[in-house]
C-alpha cells in the first residue's frame, strides 16, 4: 500500500545506506561490470503497485527478464537513484518527486517511438504531468487520485455532512477525526482550508496553516496513515483524511462485513490534492529500451485494467477506463468528475529550504 511524504525513518536510512555501500552490483546483486544482457529490465515500484499475473505475461510475451525491486517512500527511493548504487531501468515516483529528480538532472528523456500506447493515456492527466514535467518528456501517468474526507453515515448527522476542509475544526466532531501523519497532506488540508495554494512557501502564509493545525489538534484522535481505512470500517472515528485509491476496499468491506452503516468519500469544495504517480527511466538505466518496453506493456488497456483491478487506485488510462463496468466507471469516489477537481493542485517540489520549513513547523505540530 502506499505511503507518501513519511520522512525517512531509521530503519529506511539504514536501508538505504546499505544499499548505497553496495555500489559495485546490480538491483539484484549481480556484478554490473559492463552492460546488463538486452534481455533484463530492473523495475523499482511501490509495494503491492502491481499485479504479479503482469510481470509474468510481460516476460512471456517479450522474453525480457523482470529484477524487480520495492520501495515504501518516495523519500526511501531518491537517494538510491541520485547516488547512482542501482542502475534501475524504470522507477514510479510521484509527481513532486518526478520534477526533484528533473531538476537534479537524474531523468533520461523519453522515446515515445518506443511507446505507442502512450496514445491510451487521457489527455487530462497528461495536461495534469505538466505541474511537474513541463513538457511530458521523462514521464508516463500510471495511477492517480485525490485526498478527501470518509466519513460514517450512522455517526454523522445529514446536515452534518462534511462538505469543505473547515469541518473538520468542528468541535461537534471533538475526538473522533483521523488526521493524515504527513507534513504535506496535513498542511494541505490547513492551506486549502484558508485559501492558499498547497504549495506555497510564504512563511506568513505557512504560520497561518501551523496555527490552525495546532487550534484542530484536541479534536484529533490520531494521526495516521493505512490506520484510517481500518479504523474507519472497524467503526472507530467518524471522520476522516484518506486517499481516494482505498475506496473500493473500503466499498467491498462494508459489503462483505455486512455492517449496518456506509463510508462515504468527500472532495472538499476548497480544492484538494490531485497526485500522479509516473513511470519514468532514470538517467543511468543500461536497457532503456526494455524500460520503454516495459511502459508501453502497462500502458495498454488490457494490462491497465488488470493493474486497476489489483491495485484499485484510479487508472489514467481511458483505454482502460474504458473496459470496466458502468458501475466502477460511475463511481465518483474513484473517479470523479472533472468538475470537482477546478479547485485542485498537484504537489511540486519546493526545494530543500522550503522543505526544511514545512518540516520544522511539522514538528511545531506534533509537539503541542
Amino acid at each position: 500500500m502506499k505511503k507518501r511524504f513519511y520522512a525517512a525513518s531509521l530503519a529506511a536510512v539504514l536501508t538505504a545506506s546499505a544499499l548505497l555501500a553496495g555500489c559495485g552490483s546490480s538491483p539484484s546483486g549481480k556484478s554490473t561490470t559492463g552492460a546488463s544482457d538486452a534481455g533484463e529490465v530492473y523495475v523499482y515500484n511501490w509495494g503491492e503497485y502491481i499485479d504479479e499475473d503482469v510481470i509474468d505475461m510481460f516476460e512471456e510475451e517479450t522474453g525480457i527478464h523482470v529484477v524487480y525491486d520495492m520501495f515504501e517512500t518516495n523519500e526511501e527511493m531518491y537517494p538510491i537513484i541520485e547516488a547512482g548504487a542501482r542502475n534501475y531501468d524504470a522507477v514510479c515516483p510521484s509527481d513532486y518527486m518526478i520534477q526533484k529528480m528533473m531538476e537534479n538532472d537524474l531523468l533520461a528523456e523519453l522515446n515515445f517511438d518506443n511507446i505507442p500506447n502512450y496514445k491510451e493515456i487521457d489527455p487530462e492527466y497528461i495536461e495534469r504531468s505538466k505541474e511537474f514535467d513541463p513538457e511530458n518528456k521523462y514521464s508516463v501517468p500510471y495511477t492517480w487520485g485525490t485526498v478527501g474526507i470518509l466519513y460514517n453515515t450512522s455517526m454523522v448527522a445529514p446536515e452534518d455532512v462534511p462538505t469543505k476542509w473547515m469541518d473538520l475544526w468542528d468541535e461537534k466532531f471533538k475526538g473522533e477525526i483521523l488526521m493524515q501523519d504527513s507534513v504535506r497532506d496535513a498542511f494541505m488540508v490547513a492551506q486549502k482550508a484558508l485559501g492558499y495554494s498547497m504549495n506555497t512557501t510564504d512563511e506568513t502564509e505557512l504560520a497561518a496553516a501551523r496555527d490552525l493545525l495546532i487550534r484542530q489538534k484536541p479534536l484529533v484522535q490520531a494521526y495516521v496513515v493505512d490506520q484510517v481505512r481500518d479504523k474507519m470500517i472497524g467503526g472507530e472515528a467518524a471522520i476522516g483524511v484518506i486517499y481516494s485509491g482505498e475506496m473500493l476496499y473500503i466499498q467491498e468491506e462494508v459489503e462483505n462485513l455486512g455492517l449496518d452503516y456506509s463510508l462515504e468519500y468527500v472532495i472538499p469544495e476548497e480544492g484538494t490534492n490531485v497526485w500522479i504517480d509516473s513511470w519514468v527511466i532514470p538517467k543511468n538505466a543500461q536497457n532503456k529500451e526494455n524500460a520503454e518496453k516495459w511502459i508501453n506493456f502497462l500502458c495498454r488497456p488490457d494490462i491497465a485494467k488488470l493493474n486497476f483491478e489489483y491495485i484499485t487506485y484510479a487508472t489514467p488510462n481511458k483505454g482502460a477506463f474504458d473496459l470496466l463496468d458502468e458501475e466502477l466507471q460511475n463511481n465518483k469516489a474513484v473517479f470523479p468528475d472533472i468538475e470537482s477537481l477546478q479547485n485542485c493542485e498537484v504537489f511540486r517540489y519546493l526545494g530543500d529550504e522550503a522543505d526544511q520549513m514545512y518540516n520544522e513547523m511539522w514538528k511545531e505540530v506534533k509537539s503541542r
